[in-house]
């Protein structure tokens, strides 16, 4: 990713989900695998688990890219790994009460951010991605079930070849509704 002024664009890639309900712990587990990687200038990654309040303060920093990774039910195949585009922050409704900070999802992230960045005078990511996988459970527990498991290595994948500007997705779809049902699984996706 680069931003056309040479600079190298500031990404964060934030991992986000709830490690005692079972693969929603999916977002934390694949940006803790990646942040053994080396990444590229720019980039940072983070568990933000829960704290959906913290990680919009955070992006009104001056981040170029946003690429959540979550575990995100799209009624594929659990397993299934997806990168979907998603529209510009406030465009999406939330799903949860804005300020309940224990369960605000992607969606309620974004739309709270452009309600903070019109009030602090910062700015909200110019692009924001997603990278999910389809859950097996989300039921009380830790650990994450053997397919998701399994997909956290392809997530992370598609994360790097995203971060490196290459083709992650070549079906990368816009998500109008980080809920519904219209995008397409990534290449190679991994599933049980």
């Amino acid at each position: 990713m680069t931003d056309g002024s040479g600079a190298a664009p500031r990404v964060l890639v934030a991992g986000v989900g709830n490690v005692f309900l079972g693969d929603d712990g999916f977002g934390v587990e694949a940006v803790r695998r990646l942040t053994g990687r080396p990444l590229p200038e720019g980039v940072e990654a983070a568990d933000i688990g829960v704290r959906g309040v913290h990680l919009a303060y955070r992006l009104l920093d001056g981040y170029d890219t946003l690429v959540l990774v979550d575990a995100t039910e799209r009624g594929g195949t659990p397993g299934t790994v997806y990168l979907l585009e998603a529209p510009a922050p406030g465009a999406i409704e939330p799903q949860a009460p804005a300020l309940d900070g224990h369960r605000m999802g992607p969606d309620a992230v974004l739309s709270l951010l452009a309600t903070l960045a019109a009030g602090t005078g910062g700015s909200p990511p110019r692009q924001v991605f997603v990278v999910g996988c389809e859950p097996e459970t989300v039921e009380e527990g830790m650990g994450l079930s053997a397919p998701v498991t399994a997909a956290v290595d392809e997530a992370v994948a598609v994360i790097l070849r995203l971060l490196d500007g290459g083709p992650a997705d070549p079906g990368t779809a816009p998500a109008s509704d980080l809920s519904g049902t219209t995008d397409r699984e990534a290449p190679s996706c991994a599933s049980s």
